[in-house]
């Protein structure tokens, strides 16, 4: 079964479970990860990297993922999200684990903290006690940079990272570096260039590498084909487009 491993959900026109269910169709997909959506609108990012505009203020709204699970149980499987910063994030966290989620996503452009800060190491150390993966991606910054996520895996090596979009930028050689030498470290692929891929799949193998769409700011059709064109074996395609995922969490179809 092909499944997408990263998916942001929000109850907008651009970004609902019902459009997120027909895109999974149209592509041919089985199942998706997903995670909250909607503290960024996507249709503007560029605004907010470059500070023009900032990010919401409300709360991740895991409430709509428990929504979409409740509409779709055996076709998506939910992350849940924190903002470190805030006080009872961890506590927040593992009555979620409790609750059915199945991994954590942190996001540092939206919450602008730090990996090296002690709630998201003790969130960290929560993943690897639960056995759930850590998502995030990286930014331009020094607190939550690759480097500084690779530090933190060092730090935690019961629990699985995974690195969203290759990486920052076009072309992450330290997250691919982190990925060969750590077994706990994997990269996912939304957005991310074909030829890093490609090249990443040559140095590191088909094991640490896992799909996803980026949706709503991708199509899942879209991201599904940059992995299809990949100079890439069946038994790799296998691998990156689901059974890694499917192993990190334990899923049973």
């Amino acid at each position: 079964m092909i499944i997408d491993a990263h998916a942001h959900l929000s109850p907008t026109d651009y970004g609902s479970i019902d459009l997120y269910v027909k895109h999974l169709e149209v592509a041919g997909i089985g199942h998706g990860v997903v995670v909250p959506g909607g503290m960024l609108d996507v249709r503007k990012l560029t605004d907010y990297i470059i500070g023009k505009e900032k990010p919401s203020k409300e709360p991740p709204n895991n409430q709509y993922l428990k929504e979409a699970i409740t509409q779709h149980p055996d076709k998506l499987t939910p992350f849940y999200c924190v903002n470190p910063r805030e006080a009872q994030s961890v506590e927040e966290f593992e009555k979620a684990i409790n609750d059915g989620f199945k991994g954590l996503k942190l996001s540092p452009m939206s919450h602008q903290f730090s990996f090296a800060s002690q709630t998201v190491k003790e969130l960290a150390e929560l993943c690897g006690q639960y056995n759930v993966p850590l998502y995030t991606h990286t930014v331009f910054n020094p607190g939550a940079s690759t480097k500084r996520l690779i530090s933190l895996a060092e730090e935690f090596k019961n629990t699985n990272f995974i690195l969203g979009h290759m990486g920052f930028g076009p072309a992450d050689t330290e997250g691919v570096e982190a990925a060969l030498k750590m077994d706990h470290f994997f990269l996912e692929t939304s957005q991310g260039s074909h030829l890093h891929i490609q090249e990443t799949l040559k140095k590191i193998g088909a094991s640490k590498i896992i799909f996803g769409s980026e949706f709503p700011l991708s199509h899942p059709k879209l991201e599904l084909q940059n992995i299809l064109l990949l100079d890439a074996t069946d038994d790799e395609l296998d691998l990156m487009l689901g059974q890694n995922i499917q192993n990190l969490l334990g899923l049973q179809f």
